[in-house]
């Protein structure tokens, strides 16, 4: 690991040539997240799964704003064009919602196969960020490693790497419709600074267990309605 720069001006500058490296090479990432978005929203059995999918590409000041927090760290990696695209994995992003819990137990294994198929590589173990208890046990079952956050969010992480010679990294983000709202209000005001206001942070803990709480509801309503259904049946 390359050591930190104790000069600001050095920092700067390696930052500056980071982003613009970047943003010459902008156009390969545009291109492997909405193949990626195409590849999963276009497959039979995913379809049915899938609320709704996005992709993005970071911008040049989301980019420059996270190598500056990272470098002001006490023991910040030095993070220049060498390293860029094998240090942050999320310079482009595609995100499935689903609508409740028990398709995760489909979706994981499908996920796995399509990236199989068209040649990307799992980049280490896909990670099941939570802080529910309960969810945690259910990510286990699904054969998801987790890891427990402070922050209340709730996602599943996959690293997506292209098989080409110099290969770049997409970040998979799968989550429930309920944890998106928590994702996105918290996204907009706690992040990537914590907000000042004492309140608001407290009521983002509330908004959290608001989610989760109708996350099970939704979970629920779908078995009960399976279970109806199959009743119904001859």
């Amino acid at each position: 690991m390359a050591t930190k720069t104790t000069h600001p001006e050095e920092s700067d500058q390696r930052i500056d040539a980071a982003v613009r490296f970047f943003e010459s090479n902008r156009a390969s990432f545009d291109v492997l997240a909405e193949s990626l978005r195409a590849c999963l929203s276009e497959d039979d059995e995913l379809q049915d799964m899938i609320h709704f999918i996005k992709h993005r590409v970071k911008g040049a000041e989301s980019l420059r704003e996270k190598l500056s927090r990272l470098a002001s760290r006490e023991d910040g990696e030095v993070i220049d064009e060498s390293n860029l695209f094998r240090r942050i994995t999320d310079l482009a992003g595609v995100r499935i919602i689903h609508l409740h819990s028990d398709q995760l137990g489909k979706l994981h294994p499908r996920i796995l196969k399509i990236l199989d198929e068209n040649q990307y590589r799992v980049v280490g173990d896909p990670v099941a960020y939570c802080w529910d208890i309960e969810n945690e046990g259910r990510f286990h079952d699904v054969g998801l490693r987790t890891e427990r956050v402070e922050s209340m969010y709730t996602t599943v992480h996959y690293d997506i790497q292209t098989s080409q010679k110099t290969p770049i990294t997409c970040e998979l983000q799968v989550r429930s419709l309920a944890d998106e709202v928590w994702g996105e209000v918290s996204h907009r005001v706690n992040y990537p600074a914590e907000s000042p206001s004492e309140a608001c942070r407290d009521q983002l803990k509330v908004l959290a267990r608001l989610t989760s709480g109708c996350g099970r509801l939704v979970d629920s309503i779908f078995k009960t309605h399976s279970g109806a259904m199959s009743a119904e049946q001859p």
